[in-house]
């Protein structure tokens, strides 16, 4: 089997929130086919635990230990000398050195990187690989951008300067791989307009679902008491989109939803995610070992996403599990579902409100079997993968995405 190097910020597995959900399916069906060398960082202890299990898969593995207070600190250095401060959060010695060591050695055949900030590991390294992705998932540089319009203080200039190296290293990926390649088709036109250099080298591959995991037939213990309409917010709780989001809904649109429950299911609550759990309407969960079952018990899961980039993979989870979704129109990027048929979307807070309280009504359950049945029919990961084969075969003739 050809060799193939892959290189991740975060350990891929478990496959429970974002990032981690799409390296690991990647991960494991390029590893079928490939002799795969992984090189990841992890920054929570509980996830050594999981090291064999990515060793079993892999002809190599080299995983670095990530302590994010060290790394937020080295990081400052970028402020001299011009990097983004996002890639070198990632940036380790022992895992530079041994990526250098499998590219001088092993001579992969391909080269996967998954995220702008793992590219500086093997921009300036060049072996006798014919293929090069980086899989950038999403226009990184738009979303620091997003930061800076939003914020205030010092703040707002850390993020407009993260936000143009950001983007010069992403022109860079453009330039110097064989392919960049997106989430979704919104991602992939707006970097062609930011790279148009690069445009022909971009391609669209959307994430899937694990409809077998995700399926709200298996049996599930509600794990809250029965009693008024209850929402569902999943995700990662110190992701800064996410914040805004939980934020948002409880103080512009749980209001105006008399009697709801609002409950915030995911590791690592901010401190304003925290003191939401001091009302009396809302439950703030912090980490949970499976978030199926108050997916499948909720009224409805939300996802008043207003800072957001690429496919949430939180709104194709609850559709998997045939729960109405109401959405904002940006949470819905990159998901092909009918609103008002399979979701439910509104913009602002009166709408969003109004979407909700649909949600709640008995008839609601209709559309979440019909957001189930269109998971089913578009997105299975095992299909979607498909279009990463197609860039690995470099003498096949391919159309623009």
């Amino acid at each position: 089997m050809p060799s193939l190097l892959f290189l991740t910020q975060r350990i891929p597995y478990p496959p429970t929130k974002g990032e981690k959900i799409r390296a690991w399916h990647v991960l494991e069906h390029l590893a079928r086919s490939h002799q795969v060398h992984l090189g990841c960082l992890i920054d929570e202890e509980a996830d050594w635990q999981h090291v064999p299990t990515l060793r079993a898969i892999c002809a190599d593995a080299y995983f670095a230990r990530l302590d994010r207070r060290r790394a937020k600190l080295a990081c400052l250095r970028g402020l001299a000398t011009g990097e983004p401060l996002s890639a070198l959060f990632y940036a380790d010695r022992g895992l530079d050195a041994w990526v250098r060591g499998v590219m001088e050695t092993v001579r992969p055949e391909i080269v996967f990187v998954l995220s702008s900030n793992m590219a500086p590991y093997i921009l300036d390294r060049r072996g006798r690989e014919r293929v090069r992705i980086v899989d950038l998932v999403d226009v990184d540089s738009a979303k620091w951008r997003a930061y800076a319009e939003t914020g205030s203080g010092p703040m707002r200039w850390v993020h407009a300067r993260e936000a143009r190296r950001v983007e010069a290293l992403e022109r860079r990926i453009g330039r110097e791989c064989d392919w960049s390649t997106f989430v979704s088709a919104e991602e992939a036109a707006l970097f062609r307009r930011i790279a148009p250099e690069s445009a022909a080298k971009v391609r669209a591959i959307s994430n899937g679902v694990d409809s077998a995991h995700f399926d709200p037939a298996l049996p599930f213990e509600p794990p809250f008491p029965r009693g008024p309409p209850t929402f569902v917010f999943t995700g990662a709780m110190d992701y800064p989109p996410n914040v805004d989001a939980v934020a948002w809904f409880a103080d512009a649109v749980l209001p105006r939803l008399r009697g709801a429950r609002f409950v915030i299911v995911g590791a690592a609550p901010a401190p304003q995610v925290q003191a939401l759990a001091a009302r009396p309407d809302i439950v703030v969960t912090g980490r949970v070992p499976d978030v199926r079952p108050y997916l499948a018990h909720a009224t409805a899961a939300v996802a008043p996403m207003r800072i957001a980039r690429g496919i949430q993979n939180k709104v194709l989870e609850a559709m998997a599990m045939a729960r109405p979704v109401v959405v904002t129109p940006d949470g819905l990027e990159g998901i092909g579902a009918r609103p008002g048929a399979e979701v439910l979307v509104a913009a602002d807070a009166e709408s969003f409100a109004a979407q909700c309280a649909r949600a709640a009504q008995p008839d609601a359950a209709a559309i979440g079997q019909a957001a189930r049945a269109r998971v089913l029919a578009d997105y299975v990961w095992a299909e979607r993968l498909r279009g990463f084969d197609a860039l690995l075969a470099p003498t096949q003739e391919l159309t623009a995405a």
